[in-house]
């Protein structure tokens, strides 16, 4: 199933990034088709442990039968919560694959995907009550522009923020065509593919928390890698991007690095790869969704 699921992106520099002991306690918190977890168990020895997290459902299909492997059906944020749940305190390696996976834009009634009609859903975890629907049918005409600027980066979106409003009051929103429909105004001619694809994105992101939730576990990681732990995130934005580099830089998502007394930098880890590491060409070419991810990897000092 993993083939058509999701096509693991980098799996050789991430596999590198971990530097993988085969004794090693290594975390997937995004296990998704399995094909980075896959890999990372070839380089265990019967005594290393690799814990999986994953909140999707259809993620479970793709478990490995192997008693080396432990899955959690939770979302990443509760990282440290869930480990020590499972009696683990300390792990040698975190690996994060930021994003939606392929396989969620390709089951239309999930509503990640612009291709198809389906309800306005783009819940990641089935669980949750927020739905796209819901954000845009309740939320105030300013939370929706910011949500439209920040998240999406639309150029437009003070007056599309507007047009949904004003769209409401006739009919609520329930499917991606009524969205289509209501905003076909200021979908730029010649580009629609992209600006859809930016609305879309910015209502996954709060229908997610993604950006919160991404936060909690940089601080998460950092409590729970050991010292010389490696941690390798892989992200494909850079709302995703900024607080992965600035959280390995410094250990803070905002501002300087902090510093003691006598001047010593106060940050958790030292950073390994001082530009993010991007897709070759050729795996591009097989895999487009490569193209936008970057690869970063820090050592907990």
């Amino acid at each position: 199933m993993e083939n058509n699921y999701h096509v693991p992106v980098m799996l050789k520099p991430c596999i590198d990034g971990l530097n993988i002991r085969p004794d090693g306690v290594y975390v997937d918190v995004t296990f998704g088709g399995g094909g980075h977890s896959k890999e990372i168990l070839k380089h265990l020895g019967p005594k290393g442990r690799l814990i999986a997290f994953d909140q999707d459902p259809d993620a479970q299909a793709n478990i490995p039968a192997d008693d080396r492997f432990i899955f959690i059906d939770q979302n990443f944020g509760f990282l440290k919560n869930n480990l020590r749940l499972k009696g683990f305190r300390q792990v040698d390696g975190i690996l994060a694959d930021l994003g939606v996976s392929s396989h969620q834009f390709d089951v239309p009634e999930r509503g990640f995907s612009i291709r198809h009609n389906a309800d306005l859903d783009m819940r990641m975890d089935q669980h949750r009550d927020l739905t796209a629907a819901e954000i845009l049918n309740t939320y105030p005409e300013d939370k929706l522009h910011k949500i439209f600027g920040i998240y999406g980066e639309v150029k437009n979106a003070k007056s599309l923020a507007r047009a949904i409003v004003t769209a409401r009051l006739e009919q609520s929103f329930t499917d991606i065509n009524s969205l289509k429909s209501a905003i076909s105004a200021y979908i730029p001619k010649g580009k629609e593919n992209k600006y859809l694809a930016q609305v879309f994105q910015a209502l996954r992101i709060e229908v997610n928390a993604e950006i919160q939730v991404l936060e909690d576990f940089l601080q998460q990681a950092a409590d729970v890698l050991k010292p010389g732990g490696h941690l390798v995130v892989m992200s494909y934005h850079s709302l995703e991007d900024r607080p992965v580099k600035n959280f390995m830089a410094k250990g803070k998502f905002q501002g300087e690095v902090e510093k003691d007394f006598f001047g010593n930098q106060q940050k958790p880890f030292n950073v390994i790869t001082r530009k993010a590491i991007v897709a070759t060409d050729e795996e591009i070419a097989q895999n487009n969704r490569a193209r936008s991810a970057k690869l970063r990897i820090a050592e907990k000092i």
